[in-house]
C-alpha cells in the first residue's frame, strides 16, 4: 500500500491562500494590473513582444532557442501553466528530437534525445546539478525525480554540449526551478505563487504554495511546498492501469546574497519525497538537492564575468515488498552520492574588426553508488557498488567579423571508474574466477565549430561540425549476479567497455520576425538537419544460449540522422507552435531491462492553437494535438515479449481555457484526451502488459493566486 503523507495542514494553507489575496485586493480596490492598449502597443514596441513562448527582457531571453546556432528549445513557464496537472513527460515531448521512456508507475522522468537514452547519453540536472541516478531493472536507465509543480522552465539542447553539462553524448536537459526573480516583480518586496488542482480519473488533487520575500537590496528568500497523490487512472477502454498511483511531498528553500552589483551569491535546496510501485515493488524515493553558486560581474570590465557552482545531489531508492507481501528483491537500497563544481568565465574583447566572446572553464562531478541488492542476496544482485568521476575542461569563442559568426570549441573530457566484484568461472567475457577489481580512467579531446551567418537582423543560418563521447557507468561496468529468486550468476560485469564516441554535424536556420500581419505580433521559426555517427555503442548482449547477459561495445559504426523543426506565431488574440522531428536510425537494439529500446517513432509531431478574448485578452482558449508514428521496438524486445516490432501510431488531442482576474487569480480548465483514445505512448517500458497504458479521458481545474 503507498504511504500516504498527511495534507491537511497544506491544504487549509493553499485554500486560504488562494482566497485571501482576491479578497484583499477587491476590498482594496487595488489598480488593475491589466494592460490597456496603449500600454501594450509601447511594450510591443520595446522590450517586449506577446508570446506564450519567448518572453524578450525576461530571464528566458537569454534562453531564447531562436536566438542561438543550434538546435536547442525552451519550455517556458507560460507552457507549464498552460498545461496544469500533466506530468513532465507531457512537456518534454512537446519538443523537437526529444521524448521520454514512459513508464506511468515510475514518477522518475528519462529522458530521450534523438533515439539516445540512459546511461548518462542526456545529461539531465536540476537548477544545473546532475542527476546521475543509474538503474538496471525493467527500467530506464537513467532517472530524474523533480516536482513539475516548482518547474520554472526547462532547456533542451540537443547534440554536442561544448560548455558546462557536457561529457554526455546526445545533449542535455535542465530543469529549471523557480528563482526569486520570478516571484518578485515591479516594486514589490514579496511574491509568489498558491496553486491547487483537481481532477478526474483519479489525478486527485494536487497543492502548492511558493513564495519569496526580498528584506533588503542585500538579501532575499525563497520557500515552497507541493502535495499530490493521484491514483491509479483508466486508459481509453475504461481499464484501470494499475499501480500508477503516488504520494509525493516535495520542500524548496532559496536564498539569494547581493551585497552590491557586481556580486551574487545564490543558495539552494530541494526536497523529493515519494511513494509509488514500479518494477513490481512498492518504493520511496528520496531525492535531496543542494546547490551554491558565486558570481562576479563588474560592469565597467567586459574581461570578466566570473561563476563558479558546488553541488550536492543524493538520491534513495529502497524497495519494500512486492504486491503480494513477498518478493526476492524486497530490501533492495540504491543510493547515489553525487558532489561537484564548476568554474566559468566569460571575456569579451575586440581583434581589429573582429569581436571575440571567449567562455572558458572546468567542470567535474564525482558519484558514489552503494547498492543493497536485497535483503536475502545483499551483494549478488544486477546493480553493482562503485565510484566514477567526469571532468571536462572547456573553451567556447565566437569571432564576429561583420555578418559572420565562427564559433570554435574545444572540450577535454576525462573519466575514472572504480570498483570491485566477483564473477564465476566460465563467465562470457574470459574473466578469471573470483573477485575482480577496476581502477580505470581515460580521456578525450572534442572539438566542435559552428559557422552563422547572419545576413539580415530575421535570417540566421549556420552549419556545425562537434565531436563528443559518453564514458561507460558503474550500472553498465559492475553489472553482475543473479536475477532476485534465481540462483547461479547470470549477469556479468564488462570492465573492457569503451566509451561511446559521436562525430556529427548539423545544418539549420533561424528566422525572426515581426509585425508581419499586425504591427505587434511575431513569427520564430528553426529548423535543423542532423547526421551524427557513433562508435563503441554501448547495448546489453546474450551469450551462453541467452541465459549469460552483459554490456558490451558493439562493433562498427551507428548512424542517427533526423530533421527537427520548431515554429511559433502570436498575435496577441491569436497564438500557436508546432514541433516537428523525422528520425532515422541504425543503432543497434537496446534490450529491455538492461534500460529502455531507444527509438523514437518515425515521425512525430506536436502542435498548440488557441486564442485570448474579453477585455485586456483575460480568457485564453486552445487546443493541444499529439501525434506520433509508428514506432520499433526492436526485434528482441518483440520476440522476448511476444508483441509486433511495430507499435501502432496515434494522435490525442487535449483542450484548456485560461482566466485571468485583474487581482492575480486565474483559472485554468482543460480536457486531456478528448476523444478518449486507447493507445500506449510510445517508448513506453511496460510492454509486457496485456492493455493500453495512455491515461483516458481527465478533466481537471486549477485555480491559482499570485500575489
Amino acid at each position: 500500500m503507498i504511504v500516504r503523507h498527511s495534507r491537511s495542514v497544506l491544504l487549509a494553507c493553499t485554500t486560504l491562500a488562494i482566497v485571501l489575496p482576491s479578497a484583499i485586493a477587491f476590498a482594496q480596490s487595488a489598480p488593475s494590473t491589466a494592460q490597456t492598449g496603449e500600454e501594450q502597443k509601447a511594450k510591443n514596441e520595446g522590450d517586449t513582444f506577446l508570446s506564450p513562448i519567448i518572453v524578450k527582457g525576461s530571464r528566458q531571453a537569454a534562453n531564447d532557442p531562436y536566438n542561438k546556432a543550434g538546435p536547442s528549445s525552451t519550455v517556458t513557464a507560460d507552457q507549464i501553466n498552460l498545461q496544469s496537472g500533466q506530468g513532465t513527460d507531457d512537456l518534454l515531448r512537446s519538443v523537437p528530437g526529444t521524448s521520454t521512456a514512459n513508464n506511468p508507475q515510475n514518477p522518475g522522468v528519462a529522458v530521450n534525445i534523438r533515439g539516445f537514452e540512459g546511461s548518462g547519453r542526456v545529461n539531465m540536472s536540476i537548477d544545473g546539478v546532475r542527476q546521475n541516478f543509474r538503474f538496471t531493472g525493467h527500467e530506464a536507465q537513467g532517472f530524474t525525480y523533480v516536482d513539475p509543480a516548482f518547474l520554472a522552465g526547462i532547456d533542451v539542447t540537443r547534440g554536442a554540449v561544448t560548455g558546462i553539462g557536457g561529457g554526455a553524448l546526445a545533449g542535455t536537459v535542465n530543469f529549471r526551478t523557480y528563482e526569486i526573480d520570478d516571484l518578485i516583480q515591479d516594486d514589490k518586496n514579496y511574491g509568489g505563487i498558491v496553486s491547487a488542482t483537481v481532477g478526474t480519473n483519479e489525478l486527485g488533487w494536487s497543492e502548492s504554495a511558493i513564495g519569496a520575500y526580498r528584506f533588503n537590496d542585500v538579501f532575499a528568500v525563497l520557500g515552497g511546498i507541493s502535495k499530490s497523490d493521484p491514483g491509479n487512472y483508466e486508459n481509453g477502454d475504461g481499464v484501470t492501469v494499475p499501480f500508477t498511483e503516488q504520494d509525493l511531498l516535495s520542500g524548496m528553500l532559496k536564498a539569494e546574497i547581493t551585497p552590491n552589483a557586481e556580486n551574487t551569491i545564490k543558495l539552494g535546496g530541494i526536497t523529493y519525497d515519494n511513494n509509488f510501485l514500479a518494477n513490481s515493488y512498492f518504493q520511496n524515493v528520496k531525492n535531496k538537492t543542494f546547490a551554491a553558486s558565486y558570481a562576479y560581474t563588474p560592469g565597467d570590465n567586459e574581461l570578466i564575468d566570473f561563476k563558479t557552482d558546488f553541488y550536492y545531489n543524493r538520491l534513495e531508492m529502497k524497495y519494500d515488498t512486492n504486491a503480494t507481501g513477498g518478493g526476492a528483491a524486497a530490501g533492495r537500497r540504491i543510493t547515489d552520492t553525487g558532489i561537484g563544481f564548476d568554474v566559468s568565465n566569460t571575456s569579451k574583447f575586440d581583434i581589429g574588426d573582429v569581436a571575440v566572446s571567449t567562455n572558458y572553464g572546468v567542470e567535474y562531478f564525482h558519484d558514489d553508488y552503494d547498492v543493497i541488492n536485497s535483503r536475502t542476496q545483499p551483494l549478488g544482485g544486477v546493480n553493482g557498488s562503485g565510484k566514477s568521476g567526469i571532468l571536462g575542461v572547456f573553451d567556447t569563442t565566437t569571432l564576429t567579423y561583420g555578418m559572420a559568426d565562427l564559433t570554435l570549441g574545444l572540450r577535454y573530457d576525462h573519466f575514472n571508474l572504480d570498483g570491485s566484484g566477483s564473477v564465476v568461472a566460465g563467465n562470457p567475457l574470459g574473466m578469471p574466477a573470483g573477485p575482480y577489481s577496476v581502477d580505470k580512467s581515460d580521456g578525450r579531446l572534442n572539438p566542435s565549430v559552428t559557422f552563422a551567418l547572419n545576413p539580415t537582423e530575421w535570417f540566421q543560418p549556420y552549419v556545425t561540425y562537434a565531436e563528443t563521447q559518453r564514458a561507460p557507468t558503474i550500472n553498465e561496468t559492475f553489472a553482475g549476479g543473479s536475477h532476485p529468486g534465481s540462483t547461479g550468476q547470470t549477469f556479468f560485469p564488462n570492465p573492457f567497455l569503451e566509451p561511446e564516441t559521436s562525430k556529427g554535424w548539423e545544418v539549420g536556420a533561424n528566422i525572426k520576425l515581426d509585425g508581419i500581419l499586425d504591427a505587434g505580433d511575431s513569427f520564430r521559426f528553426k529548423a535543423n538537419y542532423f547526421n551524427d555517427n557513433i562508435d563503441n555503442y554501448i547495448t546489453g548482449a546474450f551469450a551462453g544460449g541467452g541465459r549469460q547477459t552483459f554490456f558490451v561495445n558493439n562493433p562498427g559504426t551507428s548512424n542517427v540522422r533526423g530533421i527537427e523543426i520548431q515554429a511559433a506565431y502570436d498575435a496577441g488574440f491569436v497564438f500557436g507552435d508546432l514541433a516537428y522531428t523525422h528520425t532515422d536510425t541504425d543503432l543497434p537494439s537496446q534490450v529491455n531491462g538492461f534500460g529502455v529500446q531507444s527509438y523514437l517513432p518515425e515521425n512525430i509531431f506536436s502542435g498548440t492553437l488557441g486564442g485570448r478574448f474579453l477585455e485586456d485578452q483575460r480568457l485564453t482558449l486552445g487546443t493541444r494535438l499529439y501525434a506520433a508514428g509508428k514506432a520499433d521496438i526492436g526485434q528482441i524486445n518483440a520476440t522476448n515479449a511476444g508483441r509486433p516490432r511495430f507499435m501502432s501510431g496515434y494522435g490525442v488531442v487535449d483542450l484548456f481555457a485560461n482566466y485571468k482576474w485583474e487581482n492575480g487569480l486565474e483559472l485554468t480548465a482543460s480536457v486531456t484526451n478528448v476523444f478518449d483514445k486507447t493507445y500506449t505512448p510510445a517508448s513506453s517500458t511496460i510492454q509486457s502488459t496485456a492493455i493500453d497504458t495512455g491515461r483516458g479521458r481527465t478533466f481537471m481545474v486549477t485555480a491559482k493566486a499570485r500575489f
